[in-house]
């Protein structure tokens, strides 16, 4: 029977699939006779005469060597990925739910397919998000090697494999128990890393068979703002008052540090009139005041330097470095058994299944209940009135409140803003994601009219039940239980419901256990995504040709998924954030694929030319139905050109699509404060974007028909970095699919007067049209301040008398479009020292250097309007990472170097418009060794060796968890 020996990384068409072979990242090449293989990119099986077996980007050994725990790991340190991680990115949107999701090159996790042993897997993310896999359901125990294919690949493996393909690779041979542990912790005595693995596996009934099985767990913990020197600083940005013009050489904008947000903070900030103006304040002998922390006593309040609405320098304001954590702790726990027995000499029944489980804790995932002056027209978030008579107040406080507003010993009210840290029992969100997966097949060959065909037949059942558990107020019972009044000695709801419990509003720690249950409802949400996958294929040789035999692959595959996506009762209910409901939702579809490859070898073999020791094309095509995105039809071509030994050059081509998701699709309409990080009006933006002086003009003619608002210099939305804007999302029904067209070409050269050298160059090109465009408030307000006339785009948002953005929405359409220009190059080097030092057993040395080049980045949510980020911190020109891997015997040593080159935040950035427009490249070194004493084997290592943090200012542009240890032991029985 003849079986898969063997995966490697390969392109779209078998041209690619060449290069990536040449691709020996991190591996010692063992030149070895194999028989035909499939490799990662075609569903062909063909021969290698010879080869090195296996030679893919990532194998389970460099994990190992490494430290690493989950898979995401791994990938992080491909040139191509963009580095994911459970962290937030200094916005102030929070850490997250901890999951990670590869994005090759840029274009978006949502174009990166994922595939467990070259099948689909059920999307891990919640019935709101892209078709994408969580790196950390992966199971490691098992893993054998990660196959990441570079662009393209739908005409082989269906939707979403537009930037490419990371294809999870499973041991299916292991035999024995191995037990492995791990323990990580950082030179700051932080971020513990701990790794526990049971494998086992057997060859059962006299080798026809094998079984094996995994469990796994792992676990880190959450990192806060002040555990970070970089994330420490509170750094902002606010309108320079030094800046006079866009060309004088003055920044728009300036650093400061230790930010806080003046206008609220915990014990409540009290105001004679609820707008977010210094001059409302109320203050006492000059002082602005608040509530003491025990409620009892009015005191004095230090704004600190205000700059701005609503940040300040230090003061007593709430700090800017709690509005998020740093990063997300992760628990995961896998189990997985694979296995195969075979039947009769040419039939194999084949089996998976994996559970796992992961919960990311994010202890800052919501900001808490905030009742402050910045939300005054909110009904549900702005400042809370209160009189003279609330049964909370001290006579002390009332008196020093009279004092400093004779109206309000009259009667008249004053306003409380503050945020509620004692109303909830946490602020953390606790994201649960429970993967259930089963997959059963069969698979062999058969003999017919002289010619070999091997066949495979596979269904699998998937489902993902999603859990975001965390607190909220009941708006109503809030407003009703903080306005107390004092009823013959008894304090009570001035409704006088006798249900209600009065809630003491003044300081913080006040609220008691039985006033939060009175105002707290559990808040989250839960999803469930289900997949059923057959997959039929067959393959072989039609006809032999001079240089070999034309060979092709035909599959079927018939896909069902389905979503739903309920939110919690309160937020059904509209009792809790802005008031609005949220409604359950789902939806379902299937479709209908075939697909056909086929291999032409012209030359090749004993049928050469001068020149042409090889010669082949490839080309593949899929027919996809499906239910709700309709037809569409993609395909690849490649041809592969042997010049001499050792020197190869290839070129392929290929029509990709990405069908829109349900969610996309079918999203209900809800209302929430969101934050629209980006105003193109405010005095950091306006001279930046693809049309800096257009944006500059609409900005001047909006704020001249509206002189109320005030001067345009200097201005600042507070809705960049705070959740006060009332943001409504949802669906659209309409959409298509989208689709790229992928150009690849490249070189692979192993010189033979250099043995062990390998070379390998691709380029890269990639345009898309039709993009499924998540249109942000922020992308809405670009489009309208970026275009030289008003377009509907404008007509998404409204401003309030300030000038700030009070209502927008969010949804999808068809209009985006990117284009991608780039290449990526390896190069290895591998040799025994003995060669070099005569005489000796000095072991072997493995050079290594991979490069990512971004040519071009560029993308259009609109179709028209072009922002390009390549040369930037999002995606620098140059990524490389280069290694040095050392054996003697059973000792392995390994260095490691990344290296950031230096770059923008935004590619138009200048001295105008920030103080900090060229970012430092990064540099970061990590070192680790392995030693197997037969039966036990020992790692340990250093990452990032010389605590090198980020590029300043960013928290990305690096590694911000710097110096990070590692020991670790494998025993094997």
């Amino acid at each position: 029977m003849k079986t898969v020996l063997a995966t490697t990384v390969a392109g779209v068409a078998l041209s690619a699939a060449l290069s990536a072979q040449a691709t020996v990242a991190w591996q010692e090449e063992q030149v070895a006779e194999v028989g035909e293989i499939v490799v990662t990119g075609t569903r062909i099986r063909r021969v290698q005469t010879s080869t090195s077996a296996p030679v893919v980007n990532v194998d389970r050994e460099v994990m190992d060597e490494r430290g690493y725990v989950q898979a995401g790991q791994a990938l992080n340190q491909n040139t191509a990925v963009v580095p994911s991680t459970p962290m937030a990115d200094g916005s102030g949107a929070a850490s997250g739910s901890g999951a990670q999701y590869p994005n090759l090159f840029g274009l978006g996790a949502g174009r990166t397919l994922t595939l467990v042993n070259g099948r689909r897997f059920v999307t891990t993310a919640d019935g709101t998000g892209d078709r994408v896999v969580d790196t950390n359901i992966i199971p490691v125990g098992l893993l054998k090697r990660v196959d990441v294919v570079q662009a393209g690949g739908a005409a082989v493996y269906g939707s979403d494999a537009i930037a490419g393909v990371v294809n999870y690779v499973l041991r299916d041979d292991f035999e024995g128990v191995e037990v492995d542990a791990q323990y990580g912790i950082s030179s700051r005595d932080d971020y513990p890393q701990t790794s526990l693995r049971l494998t086992a596996g057997k060859n059962i009934f006299d080798g026809r068979g094998n079984i094996a099985a995994s469990v796994e767990y792992s676990k880190t913990d959450s990192l806060f703002s002040y555990d970070r020197p970089s994330s420490n600083l509170g750094r902002l940005t606010v309108t320079n008052p030094d800046n006079t013009s866009n060309n004088d050489g003055i920044p728009a904008v300036k650093e400061i540090f230790n930010s806080h947000f003046w206008n609220f903070n915990y014990n409540g900030v009290i105001y004679s009139t609820p707008a977010p103006l210094e001059m409302f304040l109320l203050r006492a002998g000059g002082n602005p005041l608040q509530f003491d922390k025990n409620g009892q006593n009015v005191v004095p309040y230090d704004t600190g330097t205000i700059h701005s609405i609503p940040f300040a320098s230090g003061g007593d304001g709430w700090d800017y470095r709690d509005i998020a954590a740093l990063y997300t702790g992760v628990e995961r726990v896998n189990a997985s058994v694979i296995g195969h027995y075979d039947l009769t000499d040419r039939v194999r029944l084949t089996g998976e299944f994996t559970y796992a489980q992961t919960e990311g804790r994010d202890p800052f995932g919501t900001q808490g209940k905030a009742t402050t002056v910045l939300n005054t027209n909110s009904p549900t978030a702005g400042a809370i009135m209160f009189f003279n008579n609330n049964a909370f107040l001290t006579p002390e406080a009332r008196a020093a409140l009279e004092a400093a507003s004779p109206s309000f010993a009259g009667g008249a009210p004053l306003w409380l803003s503050k945020l509620w840290d004692d109303a909830l029992p946490s602020r953390e969100f606790v994201h649960t994601t429970d993967v259930y997966r089963g997959q059963i097949g069969l698979e062999g060959d058969f003999d017919y009219a002289d010619r070999n065909f091997y066949w495979s037949a596979s269904y699998s059942r998937a489902e993902v039940k999603g859990e975001t558990r965390g607190w909220d107020i009941w708006n109503e019972r809030l407003r009703n239980a903080v306005n107390a009044i004092n009823v013959d000695g008894k304090i009570v709801c001035r409704n006088m419901d006798p249900s209600c419990v009065p809630v003491n509003m003044f300081g913080t720690g006040r609220v008691t256990p039985e006033m939060r249950d009175y105002i707290v409802l559990p808040v989250g949400q839960t999803y469930d995504n289900t997949q059923d996958n057959f997959l039929a294929t067959i393959g072989g040789d039609v006809f032999e040709l001079p240089a070999g035999p034309l060979s092709f692959s035909l599959a079927y595959e018939y896909r069902a998924e389905e979503s739903s996506f309920t939110p919690s009762q309160a937020s059904q209910q509209g009792l809790v954030g802005t008031g609005s409901t949220s409604v359950p939702t789902g939806g379902k579809y299937n479709t209908n694929e075939f697909s056909a490859e086929l291999l032409v070898p012209i030359f090749g073999g004993d049928f050469t030319l001068p020149f042409v020791q090889s010669l082949e094309i490839d080309g593949a095509y899929r027919s996809v139905d499906n239910s709700i995105a309709g037809r569409e039809n993609v395909w690849g071509a490649g041809v592969r050109w042997g010049i001499v030994d050792g020197l190869t050059v290839r070129a392929s081509r290929s029509r990709n699509f990405r069908a829109p998701t349900l969610s996309q699709l079918f999203a209900p309409s809800s209302t929430g404060l969101n934050a629209i990080s980006i105003n193109p009006c405010d005095s950091d933006r306006i001279n930046s974007g693809p049309n800096p002086s257009v944006r500059l003009a609409n900005c001047e003619a909006l704020f001249a028909a509206n002189p109320l608002w005030g001067p345009l210099a200097g201005f600042q939305d507070e809705g960049e970095n705070y959740n006060n804007v009332l943001v409504t999302s949802g669906g659209n029904p309409d959409l298509r699919n989208e689709l790229s067209d992928t150009t690849t070409y490249g070189i692979v050269w192993q010189p033979s007067f250099v043995p062990g050298l390998t070379l390998v160059a691709d380029r890269i090109e990639v345009e898309l049209k039709d993009g499924l465009s998540a249109f942000e408030p922020s992308d809405f307000l670009q489009t309208c301040f970026d275009s030289t006339e008003r377009n509907s785009a404008c007509d998404t948002f409204t401003f309030n008398d300030q000038g700030h953005v009070a209502t927008a929405i969010s949804t999808t359409f068809n209009a985006g479009r990117i284009r991608y220009e780039g290449e990526v190059y390896n190069i290895n080097y591998g040799f025994s020292l003995d060669d070099v030092f005569k005489g000796g057993h000095y072991g072997s040395l493995e050079l290594n250097a991979e490069l990512t080049h971004t040519a071009l980045l560029e993308t259009s949510v609109t179709g028209y309007d072009y922002l390009r980020t390549d040369g930037t911190t999002a995606r620098p020109d140059w990524v490389s990472r280069y290694d040095i891997r050392y054996k003697r015997g059973p000792l392995r040593v390994s260095y490691s170097m990344n290296y950031l080159p230096s770059a923008k935040v935004n590619l138009y950035d200048t001295i105008e418009s920030t103080p900090n427009p060229d970012i430092d490249s990064n540099v970061r070194h990590s070192l680790s060794a392995m030693y197997d004493f037969g039966q036990y084997t020992v790692r340990g290592g250093v990452t990032n060796l010389t605590d090198e943090e980020p590029s300043y200012p960013t928290r990305s542009y690096g590694d911000i968890l710097g110096r990070q240890f590692f020991v670790g032991v494998n025993a094997r029985f």
